[in-house]
């Protein structure tokens, strides 16, 4: 187990990630009215609302009855949904660590755009490799993935105080990130297609998204790999 608890790392361009805490509060609530569903209603919700590949890409259609979204909205909403109350803490801790940094190099707007861009960017990626998958991808693992990728262009020498199986460390951010991106490699190159419960690709996809549009989309004065700002 790797998890990041808390990063040393001061916001300068902004006073608090306002966005980075409205989509933590956003798949909370979201997560709160799926668990208040009864089962065939909370399965016929996370089918309405989350990405399915086949469905993307038009061979198949869900039947009216269940239609929630048009199939490329639902892109968007399944970052909202998530399958369990481990899976949505730690994608929502990873956010919390890392968001209000990479908030604070894109501001506010800018953020907002970034992290839809990067979710999308992830489902897409899983629906490209899987793409006769007819399993609803949720979660929004694939959007912090590309804040991950963000931090690590962004912060790479900055300190993370993480936990590592039953120790509190501190570490730079390119080894607790590096590692992070090594393990979703590894897995998705040991699972084949249609036997992964976690979207691998997914995660993959959002990061080199994110790590790449932090290029263009930060402002001006922000610098890259920790340098100084001239």
């Amino acid at each position: 187990m790797l998890l990041p608890l808390h990063d040393d790392n001061p916001l300068r361009h902004i006073r608090f990630g306002y966005w980075t805490a409205g989509f933590i509060a956003a798949c909370v609530l979201v997560f709160l009215y799926q668990s208040m569903l009864p089962e065939r209603e909370g399965m016929r919700f996370v089918y309405a609302y989350g990405a399915i590949p086949s469905v993307v890409f038009g061979r198949d259609a869900l039947p009216p009855e269940v239609a929630g979204v048009h199939a490329y909205l639902s892109l968007v909403t399944s970052m909202f949904l998530h399958g369990g109350l481990m899976h949505l803490l730690g994608n929502m801790l990873f956010l919390w660590v890392l968001g209000d940094n990479v908030e604070d190099a894109l501001g506010h707007f800018r953020f907002v755009v970034f992290y839809l861009l990067s979710g999308i960017a992830a489902a897409l990626s899983h629906a490209v490799v899987e793409p006769g998958s007819q399993i609803p991808m949720i979660g929004a693992s694939g959007a912090i993935s590309g804040v991950i990728g963000a931090y690590l262009v962004l912060h790479p020498a900055a300190r993370i105080k993480t936990l590592v199986l039953n120790t509190i460390v501190s570490l730079p951010a390119f080894v607790v990130l590096g590692l992070w991106i090594l393990f979703q490699f590894a897995n998705a190159a040991l699972t084949g297609p249609g036997q992964a419960g976690v979207a691998w690709w997914a995660h993959i996809g959002g990061f080199f998204a994110g790590a790449i549009l932090i290029f263009p989309m930060r402002q001006r004065d922000v610098p890259l790999f920790d340098r100084q700002a001239e």
